[in-house]
């Protein structure tokens, strides 16, 4: 690779500064920098009189405003993103040369934006939905852009059905209800007829599909890419982003409330860690096969519905990216970047897989329209940190200006310049693969099976995350209206598992279904949540206090909890400072009107209280309805008498009645599992 290419990776964040503009205590101008006298008046034929078409400035402002939106992604249009960097653990030369992957000494800028699949940019974010994890590796090589989802597998098989599944995905045409949502006939109405959709719907289904931050949620690349190394030799790869803080999910009527309480309650999460210095951390892994192996399985790994069980092939974790950065304007930047697939470095290369083949035309057609033309590529956060040049020319948003006359390739005027370039120097060249068949429209046989992988998620699942599968299918089928529809999932999932599709037929008056299920006994214990990781780091801690509280066993508590990383909150009944019974002073963060349960991951108790305050009144539903979503909760001193009035009762991640010591560590211990399922009757 050239010097001229060889790009120090902080340039990322330099090349976005010179496009960055503080517009604080500087003069009005207009966009021609035209200081501007008045801002408030529009110029008219005297005071009472018509405005004039000469008011170049009223033109310019309105203008602007009217064309201030640009169209919102058909999917994925609810996303919040961050910046941040990666580096790799240990070359991965042996595989793949792609040269961000070599050095565990360099950071790699990259940009990565989450979303929901179907709700409109302004919809909730805790819907039940599948979710977007994009990343934008800036390297020296150019952009390589790894766009996946929190979920490893997807509805279909083939990209031509991408729209159909959209538009029934979609809020119903004729009356554009419901939104964000998938409780509807037309969702399940294809999800009966297309019934490669199966394993995505469990997964979609279970507790995946509503994570409790985008912080402690997987990404994968759903995708079988391929690694290509020096020699030219081919590995299969699929790719995994792994959180640091463990894998973990709110419950279904919290989603609910929390869509009311708070419908930014994700992108304020990622905001708030971030700005706290609690960095988000994922690990990448990959899963990498050889080629000869390609046929051993009993599954087509190019099939987009079917995953690599990890017991099979292993996920080797090879490195790890931070989010350390916010943004500085969200259109800027989360709405303006443009990922696609084919955004390839050398070293990475494509699969067969029908539906990714599709997506390798479909990104760049959506973005075309999205953002007015060819020239996205040059807006600030889409720029590589490499140079680019090219015969290119013209069009919406051209900011590159082109010197001299030539603009074609096989010239001599300049040279035969921009000139492509060889393997050795850096050039993309495509893996060739030997490839042979007739001309048809056809599926291999191969891609045939449905649901034996949608078992395998079922088996693998806990009888709590059971429990919580049921109760999902039960709800959305519950709000479709056609009888057909429903008896029709019904039968479909009767091939998965037989107890669930007769107890979601109980639920919902259908007939239990007439089949057979797979029969199909493996499992994977990597698919399960409550096998993940538990730590208390950036858990946030709703302390309900009053004046008066007992500073002795109340300030070694909260020490405790910060020196794990948790994060304690204070809520009272009023904002303003409450003061200790030794005149220690605590700013109240919240009351019992700005906040909820739902917004906390566990409740301690402190008190004191007067049953005849209205603090006490309403801080019993809010501790009630913790412990109905299975949070931990925690009470010293007359924090109890809130827990013996809801009877609530020590255990089952209720602590109370201990030295200060023994509470601090069986609290903390409660707070790392996260939720406390044996409250739960499945």
């Amino acid at each position: 690779m050239s010097d001229k290419r060889r790009v120090n990776q902080s340039s990322k964040e330099e090349q976005l500064d010179k496009f960055t503009v503080d517009d604080q205590g500087k003069d009005l101008t207009t966009n021609q920098g035209l200081k501007v006298s008045e801002d408030e008046f529009s110029l008219k034929a005297g005071e009472r009189g018509p405005t004039l078409m000469e008011d170049f400035h009223f033109r310019e402002k309105m203008t602007h405003f009217d064309h201030e939106r640009i169209p919102e992604r058909i999917v994925h249009a609810r996303g919040y993103a961050a910046h941040g960097e990666f580096e790799v653990y240990e070359s991965m030369k042996e595989y793949t040369k792609a040269g961000f992957l070599q050095d565990p000494n360099k950071k790699t800028p990259v940009f990565v934006r989450f979303s929901t699949v179907a709700g409109s940019r302004g919809s909730g974010e805790l819907a039940r939905d599948a979710r977007g994890f994009s990343t934008k590796f800036y390297t020296e090589e150019g952009n390589y852009d790894l766009v996946g989802n929190n979920i490893p597998v997807f509805f279909i098989q083939d990209a031509i059905k991408f729209p159909d599944l959209v538009h029934a995905l979609k809020p119903e045409p004729h009356n554009e209800m419901p939104q964000a949502a998938s409780a509807h006939d037309t969702f399940w109405d294809f999800i009966a007829n297309n019934q490669e959709s199966a394993h995505m719907i469990m997964w979609a289904m279970s507790d995946r599909a509503i994570p409790r931050s985008f912080r402690m949620m997987e990404g994968f690349g759903v995708h079988t890419f391929r690694f290509v190394n020096e020699e030219g030799r081919a590995h299969f790869v699929k790719f995994h982003w792994k959180p640091v803080l463990g894998t973990h999910s709110v419950v279904w009527d919290e989603a609910q409330k929390l869509n009311g309480k708070d419908p930014d309650f994700h992108r304020r999460d990622l905001w708030e860690a971030i700005e706290n210095g609690d960095y988000p951390e994922y690990e990448l892994g990959v899963q990498i096969l050889a080629e000869e192996d390609e046929f051993k399985f009993d599954f087509d790994i190019l099939d987009p519905t079917k995953l690599w069980p990890e017991e099979d092939i292993p996920v080797k974790r090879i490195g790890k990216m931070t989010l350390n950065r916010n943004v500085d304007n969200v259109f800027a930047e989360t709405e303006q970047v443009a990922f696609h697939p084919g955004h390839v470095v050398p070293g990475i290369d494509f699969s067969n897989d029908p539906l990714l083949q599709g997506r390798l035309f479909s990104y760049t057609d959506t973005q075309l329209i999205r953002l007015g033309g060819p020239n996205f590529h040059e807006l600030p956060i889409n720029r590589p940190v490499c140079p680019f040049h090219n015969n290119q020319r013209d069009g919406y948003g051209r900011q590159t200006i082109n010197k001299g006359p030539v603009s074609y390739h096989q010239n001599s005027l300049a040279n035969n310049t921009p000139r492509p370039v060889s393997e050795a120097e850096g050039g993309y060249k495509h893996y060739q693969e030997k490839m042979e068949g007739h001309k048809v429209r056809a599926r291999s046989q191969s891609f045939e099976d449905h649901f034996s992988q949608a078992t395998l998620f079922w088996n693998s699942m806990s009888e709590t995350e059971k429990g919580h599968i049921i109760q999902a299918f039960s709800f959305e089928l519950g709000k479709v209206k056609s009888k057909s529809v429903q008896q029709q999932v019904v039968d479909m999932f009767g091939h998965v598992s037989n107890r669930l599709a007769t107890t979601v037929a109980e639920a919902i008056g259908a007939t239990p279904p007439q089949v057979e299920d797979s029969g199909v006994t493996k499992a994977s214990a990597a698919l399960s949540q409550l096998n993940t990781k538990m730590k208390p780091a950036t858990r946030k801690v709703a302390v309900l206090i009053d004046h008066d509280f007992d500073e002795s066993v109340v300030n070694p508590v909260l020490e405790n909890l910060k020196d794990v990383g948790a994060q304690p909150e204070f809520v009272s009944g009023k904002l303003g400072m409450v003061k200790g019974s030794n005149g220690k002073e605590i700013e109240i963060n919240h009351t019992l009107l700005t906040a909820d349960s739902v917004l906390f991951d566990a409740i301690y108790i402190v008190g004191p209280f007067n049953e005849n305050s209205t603090f006490y009144k309403q801080t019993l539903p809010f501790v009630k309805e913790a412990y109905t979503h299975f949070k931990p909760i925690g009470a010293t001193e007359e924090g109890k008498s809130i827990l013996i009035s809801n009877q609530i009762e020590q255990g089952q991640g209720v602590i109370y009645g201990l030295e200060q010591k023994e509470f601090s560590e069986k609290f903390i211990d409660a707070i790392s599992a996260h939720r406390h399922w044996d409250r739960q009757v499945v």
